[in-house]
């Protein structure tokens, strides 16, 4: 249902803000009620003008809100005209009606530009500037309408009117798309390399972009953002692999090349053999290493060694000692002395040479010696008997 016209009612102080109503009653198809939202919709952020509270003034927050109503108006549009198509589709159609280039086109026709107030910008950037204004406006209406005013003028002021949605629809115009989906075919590294970015002299960027295929320099494009200049590369880009046979031939010499190199091994395949398990100690050494790691110097290892022959000096006596007579001092006073210097090894004694005094004190020094009596015979206790008996009858 059209919005109701109550143009009867306004009054118009002043005959520039009536021509404004009238130009906008050529483009919505109905007067706006509150023609503030409108003014502010028309104001571009080059104009620097502010509120009463030192706010900037532009349409710059009434432009994030048209652009969201206007995803959800031409999704809607678009699900209800295109029935049984896939979600690829729907969102590829919607992404092409609502599209910077697409809404700017629509605003030139519309006669949207003439009244967009701006400090001047140029003639090659309308598409950015005036597709801006058109969400702008739209969100200008659905605060002074509502949602259902800003359907009524998507379909009936502009589909049908000035876009053709079928031919928009089956209209290829992602050429960045159609290029990578080439280069994911034959397997072909793409890159977008970006050569430059400036300012016009109204301060709006512009972008610089050239596509490499296997590092074959392509065609450049510029843009007023990254995605219009890419798009622009990738388009002329295409036409080329369509036209220039030989512009192939070197990608694909120049992919056999890198697939060539990447082939070669950068490095020698590293062995698979262990190592031998040199730190388990077999149980054959570990019996003659006790000693070699046991004390950690030589002074523990020349004890062990002294010990031994002490050992083997007192075992010795004994044994003699056992065959021997009771007559035999000097074989007794050569063992003593055998063991005492033994005994003053074991204790670990310096090396150094020792006096005579502690040669005599230590060969009479029998305390670590235990020297088992001997058993005496029959005839030896008869004659001691005998002795004793004759010393007492004198």
């Amino acid at each position: 249902m059209r919005p109701d016209n109550f143009i009867d009612r306004l009054k118009l102080p002043f005959r520039k803000e009536k021509e404004l109503f009238s130009s906008l009653y050529e483009i919505l198809g109905f007067y706006p009620r509150n023609i503030d939202y409108y003014k502010q919709a028309l104001m571009h952020k080059s104009i620097r003008k502010r509120n009463e509270k030192g706010r900037p003034l532009n349409n710059e927050r009434l432009e994030f809100l048209g652009d969201a109503i206007l995803d959800a108006a031409v999704g809607y549009v678009v699900y209800k005209h295109y029935e049984g198509k896939r979600e690829g589709f729907l969102t590829n159609t919607r992404s092409k009606l609502v599209s910077r280039e697409t809404l700017g086109k629509l605003a030139n026709e519309m006669g949207l530009g003439n009244l967009l107030l701006s400090a001047g910008h140029s003639t090659s950037h309308n598409s950015y500037v005036e597709g801006n204004a058109f969400e702008a406006l739209v969100g200008a209406i659905y605060l002074d309408r509502g949602y259902d005013a800003c359907m009524w003028f998507w379909e009936n002021r502009v589909l049908g009117k000035y876009i053709n949605i079928d031919k928009v629809a089956f209209k290829e115009v992602n050429f960045k798309s159609k290029l990578l989906e080439w280069s994911q075919k034959n397997r072909v590294r793409i890159e977008f390399r970006m050569l430059k970015q400036k300012k016009d002299d109204n301060g709006s960027p512009i972008f610089s972009f050239q596509v490499l295929l296997e590092g074959v320099e392509g065609e450049k494009g510029m843009g007023y953002s990254k995605k219009e200049a890419q798009q622009r590369a990738s388009k002329d880009t295409l036409q080329r692999l369509r036209r220039e046979p030989q512009f192939i031939d070197s990608i694909f010499a120049a992919k056999t090349e890198r697939t060539k190199m990447e082939e070669e091994p950068a490095m020698a395949v590293p062995s698979t053999e262990q190592e031998s398990e040199d730190f388990i100690i077999s149980q054959e050494h570990a019996v003659s290493g006790e000693q070699s790691f046991s004390g950690g110097n030589a002074n523990d290892a020349d004890a062990s060694s002294a010990a031994s022959d002490f050992k083997a000096s007192v075992s010795g006596s004994k044994a003699s000692n056992s065959n021997s007579r009771a007559g035999a001092p000097a074989a007794k006073a050569t063992e003593i002395s055998d063991s005492s210097t033994a005994h003053k090894t074991a204790k670990s004694i310096p090396t150094s040479k020792t006096t005579t005094s502690d040669a005599l004190d230590n060969e009479f020094d029998l305390s670590d010696l235990s020297i088992t009596p001997k058993e005496k015979t029959r005839e030896e206790i008869i004659a001691e008997a005998e002795s004793a008996a004759f010393a007492e009858d004198n």
